[in-house]
């Protein structure tokens, strides 16, 4: 299903709850408060620019009386053609995040790829990704850094571990131009990048990558991939635990200043 049609399910879904909402007499703001979201929740819901998400439209039923008319839609709203389902929940936190706290272990986190080295890493995907289906990917991928150019970026901290900057994922060259883009981001205000060394004993982040980020409204959320699945974490006790992981992460990782001085020995290396 191409996106211009997904779009116009969306709208088609957020219609139906305005008119729902209408129906019952309430406000944007009165539905907001009543399900516990921002105001501009609803309102991007309605003109069909946000994807009513599983959770929202439980509540949205429960409080309109929709009798599972929301979540039913929501089941059978067609996957946007980017990420899946549970990707889009977290795509939507992190472009509204206030801060990112991010640990990846065996590659350049998403938000600092540069095209070359998204692209050799999505083709390298299997089962392979048709040419169409790659492209979008790729596309999809190099817009979520437009929050870096948001007028107030989030705060942004990132820890890799080494070999994930050691591996020439698309050759030396697009390896090279990788580093470089690595040494560009971290002279940037408001972004911390570490690297956890090979020779450190003690490694926090043995379990894997996961993301760690604080919306507008300061909820605490984390986000966790791996090999089949990824898991989208807002249990406060789990997402504590995360925390405290990155927390030694940081401490166990090379200064920012000695992560600078690896890349410039990594770049002057090749």
């Amino acid at each position: 299903m191409n996106s211009k049609k997904n779009r116009s399910t969306m709208r088609l879904l957020g219609a139906q709850v305005k008119a729902a909402r209408m129906a019952a007499g309430l406000t944007q703001r009165q539905l907001a408060e009543r399900a516990l979201v921002d105001e501009e929740t609803i309102a991007s819901v309605e003109q069909g620019r946000r994807r009513l998400m599983p959770p929202l439209a439980k509540s949205l039923d429960r409080i309109l009386d929709t009798k599972g008319t929301f979540e039913a839609g929501v089941d059978n709203l067609p996957e946007i053609d980017q990420f899946p389902l549970y990707a889009e929940e977290y795509m939507l936190h992190e472009r509204e995040a206030i801060s990112l706290s991010w640990y990846d272990n065996a590659v350049v986190p998403g938000l600092l790829q540069t095209e070359a080295y998204a692209r050799a890493l999505l083709s390298s995907r299997l089962p392979a990704y048709d040419e169409d289906e790659l492209e979008t990917k790729v596309a999809g991928r190099i817009s979520r850094q437009e929050i870096m150019q948001r007028k107030n970026p989030p705060t942004m901290s990132f820890v890799v571990w080494e070999p994930a900057l050691l591996w020439p994922n698309g050759g030396r060259e697009t390896h090279r131009a990788q580093l470089r883009a690595l040494r560009t981001y971290s002279e940037l205000p408001g972004l911390s990048f570490q690297i956890l060394p090979l020779n450190r004993t003690s490694h926090a982040g043995d379990a894997g990558p996961f993301i760690l980020l604080e919306t507008p409204d300061h909820q605490h959320l984390a986000y966790a991939e791996s090999q089949r699945g990824s898991q989208w974490v807002s249990d406060a006790d789990e997402v504590s635990i995360l925390t405290r992981k990155y927390a030694m992460l940081r401490t166990q990782a090379l200064t920012i200043e000695d992560s600078r001085s690896l890349l410039d020995r990594l770049l002057g290396d090749q």
